[in-house]
């Protein structure tokens, strides 16, 4: 029963996740062109829509070579995780461990969908909103998508002293990346773990 109840928990989170992941980026997407900002809660919090082809945090890797490898990758990551989060399941680790798992299913499945299907279904986005299911077709080949990206967080911006080294004088930001919900449910799952579960992952480690 008890198992049955954590299965729930669990797929009721990566469902939510993917839900609210999913509806934010079609929205930036669909009515936002690339590069263009929104502020919400004046300059340090931002809707600033981006496209990242590569890892996230907008780094990117290795072309369109690169970009089919990670693609690829993140597949074998998804089954992987979906794998770990029925072994825990079934082996009854707590709640809260479970849901930092289900989570970073979650973020790791709402980034794939965009480097699997979003170059298939969007046109793109260079100077104008993408339409969805363009009868042109899309902008990318299928597993070749870029990851929408639109939460931008500068909350400390100024320009480094004419002593520092290396940077002197030049401009900071922080925080500079910009990401997106399901970066967010993959960072703070791993956080959360790394400091609240250590005994349960020191368990899944043995």
């Amino acid at each position: 029963m008890k198992t049955d109840k954590k299965s729930i928990i669990a797929i009721t989170t990566v469902i939510l996740i993917l839900f609210i992941d999913q509806i934010v980026k079609i929205l930036v997407k669909t009515s936002m062109s690339l590069g263009e900002s929104i502020p919400v809660f004046g300059n340090w919090f931002q809707i600033c829509f981006t496209e990242n082809p590569g890892f996230a945090f907008g780094m990117e890797f290795g072309g369109q070579w690169g970009k089919l490898f990670l693609s690829i990758f993140r597949i074998f990551a998804v089954l992987g995780i979906i794998w770990l989060l029925i072994k825990i399941i079934r082996q009854n680790y707590s709640t809260a461990f479970i849901i930092c798992i289900a989570a970073l299913l979650a973020g790791a499945t709402g980034n794939i969908i965009d480097s699997i299907f979003y170059g298939q279904i969007f046109s793109d986005s260079y100077g104008h909103a993408a339409t969805m299911f363009p009868e042109s077709g899309g902008y990318a080949p299928l597993l070749h998508g870029r990851v929408v990206d639109m939460l931008y967080f500068p909350i400390i911006t100024g320009h480094f002293p004419s002593w520092f080294p290396f940077w002197g004088n030049e401009e900071f930001i922080f925080f500079r990346p910009i990401f997106n919900i399901a970066d967010s449910a993959i960072s703070v799952s791993l956080l959360y773990i790394l400091i609240f579960q250590r005994k349960n992952l020191g368990r899944l480690l043995k």
